[in-house]
């Protein structure tokens, strides 16, 4: 059972580099089932309809997000409305969305998919150690395959979710600092793990944004209006997962990163 995971997504650039690749993808590496991270799409931030739109149709199954799934007007709406978008699990009770959902891979296995936020130098949102084992727990009732993605920030965060999970899920995979890490494995119980899956986007950019914009903050101390830049060649960074199917953990885990242009 093979899952293909696409780091955050940036702007058109990054739905670009989708459009071309996964279709392609889906066929050179056999992959049943792929997940992306959508909550940069819409021009950095958040998605919007015409975005996720876009991003299904090119292939990809479901959308996971992160602390700015709300940036745009639609967000709220687009998680009630299309069940393949999720929003972090530990946000507060009540708000719009779903934090986890069942699908049916192309193989026609049973897929669970959790999004989780952290909260170490984030917005303060529930436990995500808790809300995960919630949701592991309901999930494994059906599931047979379970895939977290865990936006956050810090690095130990990130790992100690994953040693937390190992065994029970998966896979546990970091998104939102837009760097892909080496560290790609499998931890003791079997779960494969990854500090972050980096970025699908704009190369030649500081993490998706114009990087001169960026050193004009860093420079002078001043805010400045972060923007996508508008570039016809990109990166897809991503991992790919070879789910086992005898137990609720992986055989391995393969990171990706290709340059795509025109």
């Amino acid at each position: 059972m093979r899952v293909l995971f696409i780091g955050d997504v940036v702007g058109r650039p990054g739905r670009a580099v989708v459009s071309r690749a996964v279709p392609r993808l889906r066929e050179e590496l056999g992959a049943h089932f792929v997940i992306a991270n959508c909550e940069n799409a819409a021009a950095g931030w958040g998605i919007t309809a015409r975005t996720a739109d876009e991003l299904l149709s090119a292939g990809v199954d479901c959308l996971t997000s992160g602390n700015h799934i709300w940036a745009n007007r639609e967000g709220p709406t687009l998680v009630d409305s299309h069940p393949q978008i999720l929003r972090p699990a530990n946000f507060a009770p009540g708000v719009p969305g779903r934090g986890s959902a069942l699908f049916e891979a192309a193989n026609g296995v049973t897929v669970g998919v959790i999004n989780l936020v952290g909260r170490i130098f984030m917005d303060p949102n529930d436990c995500p150690f808790r809300r995960g084992d919630e949701e592991v727990q309901r999930l494994s009732e059906h599931a047979q395959v379970i895939i977290v993605d865990f936006h956050a920030e810090a690095t130990s965060e990130k790992q100690a979710l994953g040693y937390h999970l190992d065994g029970r899920v998966s896979a546990v995979l970091g998104t939102h600092t837009h760097v892909q890490t080496a560290d790609e494995g499998l931890l003791p119980g079997s779960t494969a793990f990854i500090t972050d899956v980096g970025m699908t986007g704009p190369t030649g950019t500081i993490i998706g944004v114009d990087r001169r914009v960026v050193l004009r903050r860093f420079t002078s101390g001043m805010p400045q209006r972060f923007e996508v830049p508008k570039v016809t060649t990109g990166q897809l960074n991503a991992v790919l997962i070879e789910a086992s199917l005898d137990n609720m953990g992986a055989k391995g885990i393969q990171r990706i990163s290709l340059p795509v242009g025109d």
